[in-house]
């Protein structure tokens, strides 16, 4: 189960999330070359990702921001962006450009910091923006909790889309690293679930202090937990696969 898109396109050009999308592919096509050399490839692993003994020793601090632009592969950054683009123009618009990168830049060190919490001497090195990914998806459960986000539902061979409020997805989706952060040894790599469910955390609480200027429970019964403009109308599209009688 995972989202496709929202109903709620941005009212103004999320030029900083565009942005920084365009970077993230931009950085994965530069290492394409060192793909197919492992050496090479876990190099730059090591050179700007987070690798947490080196945070506890007091070394590699710049790896809490080199590291949300270094992606492990095509599925890894084709997913990460998916969920920017479907979250981020939204909390652009309410936060304004500048103010939203700055944002996103603090929930995924937020992000890393409790992941080398998590996992003090670690040597496997962590890459991803998943975890400011995560804080934007924090924020967004907070200003926007009722917008429509259309899921696409797979189980097995049976393929569906349909629209659900956001909480919905957006709380399953915190629970689900939370459960995985528990039974988890970060020590041995993999997923890096408590920094996913760390940085959730970090952007709800960023966002606190602007959903609280904008109204606080006031701001969610002038727009009803939706982002403040119309919303997108997307045509229904009729399956094409045909229908066999039993």
């Amino acid at each position: 189960m995972f989202p496709i898109r929202d109903h709620n396109p941005s009212g103004r050009t999320p030029y900083v999330t565009w942005a920084l999308i365009g970077l993230n592919v931009a950085i994965f096509l530069l290492m394409l070359p060192a793909m197919g050399d492992d050496r090479a490839l876990f190099g730059l692993y090591v050179t700007w990702g987070i690798v947490p003994r080196d945070i506890t020793g007091g070394a590699g601090y710049g790896t809490l921001v080199t590291s949300m632009f270094v992606h492990a592969g095509f599925m890894h950054l084709a997913g990460n962006m998916l969920f920017l683009w479907i979250f981020g123009d939204n909390m652009e618009d309410e936060m304004g450009h500048l103010p939203f990168l700055g944002f996103y830049l603090a929930s995924g060190i937020g992000a890393g910091l409790i992941h080398v919490l998590a996992a003090p001497y670690s040597l496997v090195p962590t890459v991803g923006a998943s975890g400011a990914i995560a804080g934007v998806m924090g924020g967004y459960l907070l200003l926007f909790p009722k917008a429509k986000v259309d899921i696409l539902l797979i189980l097995v061979v049976f393929f569906k889309i349909f629209p659900v409020p956001a909480w919905i997805m957006l709380v399953a989706w915190f629970v689900m690293q939370f459960v995985g952060g528990w039974g988890a040894n970060p020590d041995e790599g993999g997923v890096a679930y408590w920094a996913h469910a760390g940085g959730f955390i970090v952007g709800f609480l960023l966002t606190l202090p602007l959903w609280r200027r904008l109204g606080g429970t006031g701001f969610w019964a002038r727009t009803d937990g939706h982002p403040p403009h119309p919303e997108a109308a997307y045509p229904l599209v009729q399956s094409r696969m045909p229908k066999i009688r039993k």
